[in-house]
């Protein structure tokens, strides 16, 4: 996605355009990518989404509720950046899509230093928690900024160890929910010291699809990810997966095989992950590690896919193709035997008919009936 400024009357579009429902990271990154303007693909979609089948009208959030969106955000004391622009976070504007508008509070600059994630159990031991804590101190101690997710157990410590040397906490939720309520207090002190990063609104309470959105952002601003103590089906395995996916480094400290809460992270290293003892292991590791660059835009294939009329048989043979479970969107192509550029635009058009999911790593998913609002 290219860097630019956006005016004001754009930025509302931005956000109206990332608001609407229907429209996923990455449909919203094709859809910015094909037109002139934010305000040209807001005008697009009703014709769009009535192509993949829609036939109830697009819920487009107004220009009112952005503009009363950005303005409670500033009132908040925080800010509203989007993807395209020059203040957006590096590591995140590299990712493939970027979440399009991200909120943030606090002081703190993602650009300032090297990012490393550190995760894990919410269930800590008392030795995980004290080791989280020593390690998030020792490397913000050597100019490394630590970010987590303010859970309880491992995330609270990494944060609680690097409080005085510069943190950031990427939430679920809205800036102004805290979750959980015992950590009200660091979270005030990393909106005042450090930096509150989310996708979500204020006043968003966190459901479970937002989770995972929020593990993405906190291993997209990371060179590298830590797992300490994750059990095998931990939320932190899928922060992991999400680093290795995006190009980060991947690191685990092992533990006891007696010990469910390190199952998780002794398979991460079975799995090729760098084992971690100590913050020297963690800091060659960043040392040596390539900072990401933006894939080639995919746009001038994709834009043929919008513009072409296409015959109503290749939109039913590649709706017809998917399912609940994820499929690659290269798998598509194949066994439809339409052109790249034909599928992305018809997922699109799908996607804003509610008809499918197309979720970032370039896969895409059949939705039920009962979620198509």
């Amino acid at each position: 996605m290219k860097r630019c400024e956006l005016t004001h009357s754009e930025r509302v579009d931005w956000l109206r355009l990332a608001r609407t429902p229907q429209v996923g990271p990455v449909t919203f990154a094709k859809l910015i990518e094909r037109y002139a303007s934010p305000g040209e693909a807001l005008e697009a979609l009703p014709g769009l989404a009535a192509k993949g089948g829609r036939v109830k009208a697009l819920s487009i959030v107004s220009r009112d509720e952005a503009e009363a969106e950005l303005s409670a955000t500033e009132d908040f004391g925080a800010r509203m950046l989007m993807a395209c622009e020059p203040d957006y976070p590096s590591l995140l504007a590299v990712l493939d899509p970027p979440p399009p508008v991200i909120s943030v509070q606090g002081v703190l600059d993602p650009d300032s230093a090297p990012c490393c994630a550190l995760v894990g159990s919410r269930n800590a031991s008392a030795i995980g928690v004290r080791y989280a804590r020593d390690l998030a101190r020792e490397l913000g101690l050597a100019g490394i900024t630590i970010i987590s997710g303010l859970a309880r157990g491992i995330d609270g410590a990494a944060h609680t160890g690097a409080i005085e040397t510069g943190t950031i906490a990427v939430l679920a939720s809205g800036l102004d929910h805290i979750y959980p309520p015992e950590h009200a207090d660091l979270h005030h002190d990393i909106a005042r010291r450090g930096l509150l990063v989310t996708e979500s609104p204020l006043g968003a309470v966190p459901t479970a699809r937002d989770f995972p959105r929020r593990n993405r952002l906190i291993s997209g601003l990371s060179l590298g990810t830590v797992v300490i103590e994750a059990a095998m089906r931990s939320g932190s395995l899928i922060t992991a997966r999400l680093a290795a996916e995006q190009g980060r480094e991947v690191m685990a400290t092992p533990g006891s095989p007696l010990d469910p809460r390190a199952k998780g992270s002794n398979r991460l290293i079975r799995e090729g992950a760098a084992l971690i003892e100590s913050a020297d292991d963690v800091l060659d590791i960043l040392r040596q590690a390539k900072r990401p660059v933006a894939a080639e835009s995919e746009s001038p294939e994709y834009e043929s896919g919008l513009d072409d009329e296409l015959d109503a048989s290749v939109r039913t043979r590649i709706a017809d193709l998917l399912s609940p479970s994820p499929v690659s969107i290269d798998e598509l192509v194949r066994q439809s035997g339409a052109r790249a550029g034909e599928v992305h635009g018809v997922l699109i058009e799908l996607e804003l008919a509610g008809r499918a999911t197309v979720l970032p790593g370039g896969q895409v998913q059949l939705r039920y009936a009962d979620d198509q609002d």
